[in-house]
Formats: structure tokens, sequence, C-alpha cells
């Protein structure tokens, strides 16, 4: 598979992540999904109680910098973000995603 051959051309890793601001309500989650998508990553989404939007990425290390990158400046368009934190950061050998999923 096309994943199984980028996977071997390069490390993949597995980053949870936490962003903080005005993240709810601003299909914060919808845009997070797409950029996932389009950048080839699997993991997921979901908003939190204390009003975060928190997850998990996982891919070939530069595309997930890339979405690192994009959670802590762009998000959705009606957000306003005033931080992201990135923890539990591991190299793995096998993606634990299917796809990238907004859970509720």
């Amino acid at each position: 598979s096309a994943a199984a051959a980028m996977a071997e051309a390069e490390d993949l890793v597995s980053v949870d992540y936490e962003v903080f601001g005005r993240v709810q309500g601003v299909f914060f989650r919808k845009y997070t999904q797409g950029e996932a998508k389009r950048l080839g990553l699997v993991g997921w989404v979901q908003n939190t109680s204390h009003g975060t939007v928190q997850g998990q990425i996982q891919g070939p290390a530069a595309r997930v910098r890339e979405l690192q990158e994009w959670l802590r400046k762009t998000g959705s368009p009606q957000s306003r973000i005033s931080r992201a934190e990135f923890c539990n950061e591991k190299k793995i050998t096998v993606l634990e995603h299917e796809d990238f999923q907004i859970r509720v």
C-alpha cells in the first residue's frame, strides 16, 4: 500500500495535543480533521469539558510537524488560538488508527 511505502521511507511518530483559546463552536474539529486528512495523517480530535480541543496525531514525522504548526498558528477561520501543547511524543512502527476521526 502507499501508506506502507510512505511509512518505510520515514519515521512514524505519535503525539498528543491540546489546543487552548477560542477553539470550541468554531468548527475547529472539522477543520483539524480536514487538514489532517490533507496531510495523510491519522488520529482523532475532540472537545474537552474545560473548553479546549485535544487529540492525537500519528504519521510521518515531517507531516506531523506540519499539523503541529497548523494547530499552533492557524486553526479554523473563526478560532483564536492562545497556545497548543504537545506531549507523549514517541516513535511508532505501525499506525494505531485507521483514519482521522472527530470524537464526541
